[in-house]
């Protein structure tokens, strides 16, 4: 089994408001039931695998770029809104956080009988899974979370996450069947964490002398002690810095938002009226739902389509996030019915957007895109997790709270 990929991250604290969930249960599985329509149900598998688009995706849908609870939280909401419908999209989310990870083998023994799958090898999957990231890996990281995607024709991805209490950090472990080749020799692309630590990897091939040694009870003290072979890791603050983004890719979004890049392409001018802030959301979202893998190595930058629920970068444009989910869920609808105008035209965006790039030139403009953004929020009734903002105190108080968080950790 090769792993697609982990990624470590900070751990997260924070009320989720139901303002929030319920639009990012709306964005989300419409952004889901986009690419099923555009690639197929298993393209959504393949993206859910891959650790920066699963950030990404989480970003673009209000939640902070970097937080821990961006797995809970996203997959949360979406199984309120997917499996109800899983009748008709062929996918399930099973599993879930804390005790409700424990349930996975049973719900995907249920989703086999109904579907004459192999339920003992998918379970088997489902469990060997989980117990290689929690016991094969010993990296300090005790899972508490396992959500377990499966088709109705056997696909899977396998998202678990874990918790180191000492460093305040989490780790999530992402999975996909296709590439299945062993779940002991090798199944990870690399092990993400803290730089420098030394993790036990049993699962590594070069560890294969340590399992016969240790199967066979000859070695008590096996020294193959791997050093971290991949480093996808998240800063141990939330504010978002020019470092984390790639600014050409922004700046070429927000110059097609601002300043009547649809005028440029005849086939988006259906998008012509939509407002700048909800057209700069469609842009990234269009990205999420269109990108290839090597445009989400940058998952901050999502983090500017609506903003996040902390006010890092900025406040939740409410206004412009109805707007947006409006716009998905009309593209979504009316592609059930044959008219793909719209969906065409979303698909444009992404490319226009990718062709925008080619003649802007990046320069420092964060600083001023934060003050516009906070002002706008102030004036129009931008959200945090704490309510409405209040002019001047809810920008003190996220950047207080950000520091008192980090105040130690943030130097990255």
């Amino acid at each position: 089994m090769i792993n697609s990929g982990m990624i470590g991250m900070p751990l997260h604290f924070g009320k989720m408001p139901r303002w929030l969930t319920e639009r990012m249960g709306s964005m989300g599985s419409t952004i889901i039931e986009s690419i099923v329509q555009n690639y197929g149900k298993s393209e959504v598998l393949t993206r859910l695998s891959d650790p920066n688009w699963f950030q990404a995706f989480g970003a673009v849908m209000g939640m902070q770029w970097n937080s821990s609870g961006v797995t809970a939280v996203v997959l949360g909401s979406l199984k309120g809104k997917i499996n109800p419908r899983a009748n008709d999209m062929g996918i399930y989310i099973l599993g879930g956080k804390g005790k409700y990870s424990w349930q996975a083998p049973n719900q995907v023994k249920r989703v086999s009988h109904k579907h004459g799958l192999n339920g003992n090898e998918l379970v088997k999957a489902c469990q060997l899974t989980r117990k290689v990231d929690n016991n094969a890996i010993q990296d300090g990281y005790n899972l508490y979370q396992q959500y377990f995607i499966l088709t109705d024709d056997g696909e899977w991805t396998s998202i678990s996450q874990g918790m180191n209490t000492s460093n305040r950090r989490a780790r999530r472990y992402h999975w996909h069947s296709p590439t299945v080749r062993s779940f002991v020799d090798d199944p990870h692309t690399g092990i993400v964490g803290v730089q420098n630590q030394k993790v036990l990897n049993l699962a590594d091939k070069r560890a294969f002398l340590a399992r016969q040694n240790i199967v066979n009870l000859v070695n008590e003290n096996p020294k193959e002690v791997l050093d971290a072979s991949k480093h996808i890791k998240m800063p141990n603050r939330h504010d978002v810095r020019e470092q984390d983004i790639n600014m050409t890719r922004l700046g070429a979004t927000l110059n097609m938002a601002y300043n009547n890049g649809v005028d440029n392409f005849e086939d988006l001018l259906m998008l012509k009226g939509v407002g700048p802030r909800t057209l700069k959301a469609l842009a990234l979202t269009s990205e999420v739902i269109h990108g290839d893998s090597s445009r989400f190595d940058d998952p901050a930058r999502f983090s500017f389509a609506l903003g996040g629920k902390d006010g890092l970068p900025h406040p939740i444009d409410t206004e412009a996030y109805d707007e947006t989910i409006e716009m998905l869920s009309d593209s979504v609808e009316k592609s059930r019915l044959g008219y793909n105008d719209k969906s065409k035209a979303l698909k444009r965006l992404h490319r226009a957007t990718v062709e925008g790039e080619k003649g802007f030139t990046p320069f420092s403009f964060l600083e001023d895109l934060l003050d516009i953004e906070w002002k706008h929020a102030e004036k129009n009734g931008g959200m945090t997790f704490m309510g409405e903002v209040i002019p001047g105190a809810t920008k003190m108080i996220t950047s207080l709270a950000n520091s008192f968080l980090y105040q130690n950790r943030g130097k990255n």
